[in-house]
């Protein structure tokens, strides 16, 4: 559970950013080229990939707890950096120094050691139900927030997030045994087939995420709805796709149908991202949409981290993690900035015709996915 805050509150910071962002850019220098705000969204996801595999190799050799609360630090000075920000190259400077807090490879991992195998799903699923709440609780506050406190003030409040975290590290999660260091642990990882398949489906996963809000906003205030009433969308979405969530995690991990949870939850992925691009953009439309996206994307944040741990092969579940994160991070900032790319030149058809092309790819690489074998 404190683990699972830790995600949450770092998640919160990072999810309060999305909703708002791309109308708030138009008020500030920078903010009306589409491609520095797909940037902006995208870019802490650039420094996250480089420094994801390191933060769970070094937290295999000297611990989690130091490498979470150091990550969490840099998260919080870059949300100080953005908040002090006037123009839209100080918020991308921001945004990449919070990238530098990349600490989910070693939190995975110390989720991991601190669970048995046969509750690591469930664990997972803990922390994907509270990036589910953390994503509700900042659809409804972060309007709120940029009303009264600007998005300066956002930031600011992103970044004490953060601080309480480590606070949370520090005295609050309970200590685990000290991991076990490989050396030069990549090569098994790296050539894990299976593992190369959850790796490209975390990159998919959250490079349609990101366009996706670089487009979703947008499209509801367009349909009349103003900012500050968006969370009359996302919060049923959300609560209702998670409801949901929870009987298709109990089929993955109770009785064995993991792949096929997994395959059909890309499907739902693929679905949304089909009707939203064909579909006219009304506000019930939109919202009927993001419910089949959502519901697809909270079992697969919760099932493909403990399939990830599951898979890794000895005792590897950092530097397996850390892979994984970095293509999470990959996804993240090619979402940004080629989401914001299209959206420039083409619109925001092209991005969910585009999106649902990758995800097409990824239904038909997931197909022949091998559940873990149990061990004893």
């Amino acid at each position: 559970m404190s683990l699972a805050a830790i995600f949450a509150l770092r998640m919160l910071g990072l999810f309060m950013i999305m909703p708002v962002f791309s109308v708030y850019a138009k008020t500030i220098p920078g903010g009306d080229n589409l491609l520095l705000v797909g940037i902006a969204l995208g870019a802490y996801g650039v420094t996250q990939s480089l420094l994801y595999i390191f933060y769970g190799w070094i937290s295999d050799k000297v611990g989690r707890k130091p490498v979470i609360a150091a990550g969490l630090v840099m998260f919080a000075i870059g949300s100080f950096v953005a908040a002090g920000a006037h123009d839209m190259t100080w918020i991308i400077v921001g945004r990449v120094i919070q990238g530098m807090g990349a600490v989910s490879s070693a939190v995975l991992a110390f989720i991991a050691d601190l669970t048995s195998e046969q509750n690591r799903t469930r664990a997972m699923a803990m922390v994907g139900g509270s990036i589910g709440i953390s994503f509700a609780v900042a659809i409804v506050g972060a309007p709120i927030v940029v009303h009264w406190l600007g998005m300066s003030g956002l930031f600011t409040l992103v970044g004490v997030f953060s601080i309480i975290a480590v606070g949370v590290v520090l005295w609050i999660v309970p200590d685990a045994p000290r991991p076990v260091h490989v050396r030069a642990p990549f090569s098994e990882v790296l050539h894990n087939v299976e593992l190369l398949r959850l790796n490209f489906g975390v990159l998919v996963l959250h490079a349609t995420q990101t366009a996706l809000f670089l487009v979703v906003p947008r499209l509801l205030v367009d349909a009349g709805l103003p900012v500050a009433a968006h969370w009359k969308i996302y919060l049923p979405v959300m609560g209702l796709s998670f409801v949901l969530m929870v009987p298709a995690i109990i089929a993955a991990e109770k009785k064995g149908k993991m792949t096929v949870v997994v395959v059909s939850a890309i499907g739902l992925i693929l679905i949304g991202q089909l009707l939203l691009a064909s579909l006219a953009h009304t506000i019930a439309i939109v919202a009927a949409v993001l419910f089949v996206y959502f519901l697809g994307f909270n079992i697969l944040e919760a099932s493909q981290p403990s399939l990830v741990s599951k898979l890794a092969p000895g005792n590897r579940k950092g530097a397996a993690t850390g892979v994984y994160n970095t293509t999470q991070s990959i996804g993240l900032a090619l979402g940004g900035v080629v989401g914001g790319w299209l959206l420039k030149h083409d619109g925001p058809n092209t991005v969910f015709y585009t999106c649902s092309g990758l995800v097409f790819c990824w239904l038909i690489c997931a197909a022949f996915m091998k559940a873990p074998v149990k061990r004893a």
